[in-house]
């Protein structure tokens, strides 16, 4: 995957772990906020005002992180206000790459050829992972965040006075049950299933996909009573467990050994993952091709060969028979 130090692109494909092969998540380095009048944010400095047109957000289709920030970007209306820029699906040597010959896959706003050349862009002595997404500020020439979980807040209430979407994800009276339920779900489920696959120990991938398949009987429980996870209300919760719910069976399930079941074989979680790819536009936002090519990729420890299965054959558009909880 390959980092930067010093501002220096090298190639290290290690994955990091601790002593006991326990894979160990870096956290994002770059946490400023945009904010609706320009102060300062939870974190980092202030100066990044919402405004339409100065901000451009850098993803990838296959990476769950990004994809909770594009779906966000659709939900609030943010399409004419956020530009967006696509690396190309697959990394190489040089990490996140762009394809300057796709309109895909280009950077369009500082024509780079590599991710980690936008980092040192706006940091020219940058030492780290590059990452997506990515939230640049066009007009101070520097990322604002590489955080998609502050982002995705930023994306939920920063632009409402200049798109008119009101629509709140992160409301003030469930904002303690969204906490504890990201707080979980993050740990076993959105990083969960990397913690599983990413193992390097029998007893670490053990008590990872054991963690994982807990949580998720879980909600498949209690999405039977109630058709979102904090009730009738589809909240950021509802948004940051969809990425990897929709990667699971085609992705996770094998590539990663979380084959203790489907999401298939869940009562309620396969119909709620079906309600939610069927809500307007979202389905935009989903390549169940593109994620099997990419985690299926050529992996020295995982899948030498770089062999893709055909499988397995998934139909979100089946009714999701959720409209009488």
């Amino acid at each position: 995957m390959g980092k930067l130090v010093d501002g220096e692109w090298i190639t290290d494909d290690r994955i990091e772990t601790d002593t006991s092969g326990r894979f160990q998540r870096v956290e994002s380095q770059l946490r400023n906020w945009v904010t609706r009048d320009g102060r300062a944010g939870p974190s980092g400095q202030g100066g990044y005002k919402a405004e339409s047109g100065r901000y451009h957000l850098y993803a990838a289709i296959n990476c769950p992180w990004a994809h909770r920030t594009m779906i966000m970007r659709k939900l609030k209306s943010l399409e004419s206000v956020i530009s967006l820029s696509l690396v190309a699906p697959r990394r190489n040597e040089q990490g996140w790459v762009f394809d300057r010959s796709s309109e895909t896959y280009r950077d369009d706003v500082l024509d780079t050829g590599a991710l980690h050349q936008v980092y040192t862009a706006s940091k020219p002595d940058y030492s780290g992972r590059v990452t997506v997404p990515v939230l640049w500020d066009k007009q101070g020439a520097e990322i604002v965040s590489n955080e998609s979980s502050e982002i995705i807040r930023m994306f939920n209430d920063a632009f409402d006075p200049l798109t008119g979407n009101n629509t709140d994800y992160y409301p003030a009276d469930l904002r303690e049950e969204i906490d504890t339920l990201n707080a979980r779900i993050y740990a076993t489920v959105n990083n969960g299933v990397y913690r599983a696959g990413f193992a390097r120990t029998q007893e670490a991938y053990d008590e990872a996909v054991t963690a994982l398949f807990e949580t998720l009987d879980d909600l498949d429980g209690r999405l039977a009573t109630r058709r979102y996870l904090t009730g009738d209300r589809l909240t950021e919760a509802d948004w940051r467990l969809f990425p990897t719910l929709v990667r699971f069976d085609v992705a996770y399930h094998g590539a990663f050994k979380c084959n203790i079941r489907r999401i298939a074989d869940y009562a309620h979680l396969s119909g709620y993952l079906r309600e939610l790819f069927q809500m307007p536009g979202i389905a935009e936002t989903v390549d169940l091709e593109i994620y099997k090519r990419g985690y299926y990729s050529i992996s020295e420890l995982r899948n030498p060969l770089g062999i893709i299965p055909k499988g397995p054959s998934i139909d979100l558009w089946a009714p999701h028979e959720r409209d009488a909880l």
